[in-house]
């Protein structure tokens, strides 16, 4: 069963019958205006009856018998028949109304409807969706109703008042006119699937480059500070290209129907004049043929035509639009497990079973087709809740991992997955957070800087993250939140605290530190990382001091492509590199906060290293 659908709904619920079943209920509210616009439409069967037969009794009793005045008398009344079809279409455009704007109405208010449950139920989520069918679709469902309305009642009426006229003049007649409108119609209905799929492709994609478009408009500093511009641009050609892709498909099967209405439209006429001997000898009258090439020509022929043109674009789009207000929408990520099925509530989750929140599979990154792999076939995985410290020597890779572990840059080779899916694009504001060593801060009020990912974050919540952060200093330097910021006035390390803090508000589920906190001292360093080891998401910190490492759950070693992956303990013994790092890593500075304790045998490790140097610095004594 597919997510957002109601269980009580048969397995083989089409979007027809989905629209169908909500249709019922909104056509029997509106009973009378069926009847008033039926009413008004009864004048156009009598047109459509008395210009053919008009036409047959004009040649037959008139003309032909040698009595003109009987003709023309008969002619003037086929004429005169007009007038009240005339008077008809402003009583049917008159009570179009009642039908047509009760349903835009209705499908604004429950696309608002459902944006406004969204948006209170479901963590502030709104769905841009819900905008596309606000403004769009709707538009494109008042249309396709009001044309198909039109339509299929002047199809009704007109064909009811041709089919009368021909048995009136002949019954022989509907031998030779049904069996071309039965194959085109059959023709013609074979093509409304594919269409419909093809009308919902469509519209698919008009949702995806129109939250493409909302999320590049809220994203343009960004894409600037990044310099993602290239990559922007080639997405939005993609998506573009997939709506034309669509378009051209929708395009390609309203052609085959043009088959259709050439066998509804203009098969019968020729096949009337084809046996046009047959049925003069069987009693059909000349005036008589002369009224059925009428009725088919001016009337039937043009009905039918107008019906399968509405029902194959108007009627399929409103069908597809319609059904998309009707469908449910799918559930969020973040929705609670369903109870087991006797009814107990389900186990607590265990993050370390939960699917990683990144991943690299058999990752392969170089810098051209020619160039040595930064990464070779790298598998990592980081859970939620995670701390990874990622250590190496200046150039070894390290900021390239965090490039591809955010998806800002794509392996040559490998997977790279969020949450067990192919890492998208579309979906990285929402899934992870990458602060490289150059915050970037826009001249504004330290406010909108702070909520720049989040912007419905209170101020309590922002005061809660400067203690934590260790923001309280710049802030009480500033004065309020609503003091400016002048990004040239702020030293290297208060921008890194402001990109420190609005990364904390947004709490992504992923945060990749690519030396984020470089120009902080170690204890502002410290205070930083330990309030993010708080959060729920992974923490991913390219490292420059070893303090950073110490307090990560694991740490990732580069050297170049080789790469080690342990604890603290576990790298003391088995890297060399780390062991040459430790040595090498400048010590902490006078107050820096207490981090946890390392192991015991890696204390005892460093500490011979420590000895080693020692001895291998004391000069040897002189001779005597």
């Amino acid at each position: 069963m597919k997510p957002g659908r109601d269980p009580a709904r048969p397995a083989r619920d089409t979007a027809l019958r989905r629209v169908s079943r909500e249709a019922r209920p909104f056509l029997r509210a509106r009973t009378g205006a069926i009847l008033r616009l039926s009413g008004w439409s009864l004048l156009e069967f009598a047109q459509t009856f008395l210009s053919g037969y008009g036409v047959a009794r004009a040649l037959d009793d008139g003309f032909l018998a040698g009595r003109p005045a009987t003709g023309l008398l008969w002619l003037a009344v086929a004429a005169v028949a007009v007038l009240p079809s005339v008077l008809a279409a402003r009583g049917v455009f008159g009570r179009l109304a009642d039908l047509v704007e009760p349903l835009r109405d209705g499908l604004v208010r429950r696309a608002v409807a459902r944006a406004l449950s969204g948006a209170l139920g479901r963590s502030g989520h709104v769905s841009t969706r819900s905008l596309s069918q606000v403004t769009h679709q709707s538009e494109i469902a008042r249309d396709g109703w009001a044309g198909l309305v039109l339509t299929l009642r002047s199809f009704v009426f007109t064909a009811a008042g041709a089919v009368t006229g021909l048995l009136a003049l002949s019954p022989a007649l509907l031998l030779i006119v049904l069996p071309p409108l039965v194959l085109g119609a059959a023709l013609f209905l074979g093509t409304l699937p594919p269409m419909a799929a093809r009308q919902r492709a469509y519209l698919a994609a008009d949702e995806a480059y129109a939250a493409h478009a909302g999320e590049l408009a809220a994203s343009v500093r960004d894409i600037a500070a990044a310099g993602t511009a290239e990559r922007t641009v080639a997405e939005s050609r993609s998506l573009a290209d997939a709506q034309l892709a669509a378009s051209r498909s929708l395009a390609r099967w309203s052609a085959v129907r043009v088959v259709a209405l050439a066998v509804c439209g203009r098969f019968p006429p020729l096949l009337l004049l084809l046996g046009a001997p047959w049925l003069l000898r069987n009693g059909l009258t000349p005036g008589g043929l002369v009224g059925a090439l009428t009725y088919l020509t001016q009337a039937l022929a043009p009905a039918v035509q107008a019906l399968m043109t509405m029902l194959g674009t108007a009627g399929g789009r409103l069908v597809v639009v319609l059904d998309r207000f009707t469908d449910a929408p799918p559930p969020p990520a973040d929705e609670p497990a369903p109870a087991t099925s006797d009814g107990s509530p389900p186990p607590p989750r265990n993050p370390a079973r939960d699917t990683p929140v990144a991943e690299l599979h058999e990752v392969t990154f170089a810098y051209g087709p020619r160039a040595h792999p930064v990464l070779d076939r790298l598998s990592l995985a980081v859970g939620a809740g995670e701390h990874l410290a990622v250590v190496g020597p200046s150039g070894s890779g390290k900021s390239t991992l965090a490039a591809v572990l955010a998806g800002t840059e794509r392996p040559t080779g490998g997977a790279v997955r969020w949450r067990g899916r192919p890492a998208r694009p579309a979906d990285a504001t929402s899934v992870r957070v990458l602060l490289p060593q150059h915050a970037y801060v826009f001249s504004g009020s330290l406010r909108d800087n702070l909520r720049y990912l989040r912007p419905d974050a209170p101020d309590r919540e922002i005061a809660a993250m400067a203690d934590a952060v260790g923001l309280d200093t710049l802030l009480s330097r500033l004065g309020s939140l609503d003091a400016a910021v002048e990004p040239d006035r702020l030293s290297q390390g208060e921008r890194q605290l402001v990109a420190l803090g609005r990364a904390y508000l947004a709490a992504p589920p992923l945060l990749i530190l690519d030396e984020a906190t470089s120009r902080l001292d170690p204890a502002a360093e410290t205070r930083a990382e330990l309030a993010f080891a708080t959060l729920p998401g992974a923490l991913v910190v390219v490292a420059h001091r070893l303090s950073s490492a110490r307090r990560a759950d694991r740490t990732l070693v580069m050297d170049g492509p080789r790469t080690q992956c342990g604890t603290p303990g576990e790298l003391l013994r088995s890297s060399a590199l780390y062991r040459d790092l430790s040595g090498l890593w400048e010590p902490e500075e006078a107050g820096a906060v207490p981090e946890r304790d390392v192991p015991e045998e890696a204390r005892r490790e460093q500490r011979r290293l420590g000895e080693e140097r020692a001895i291998r610095s004391t000069p040897p004594p002189s001779p005597v």
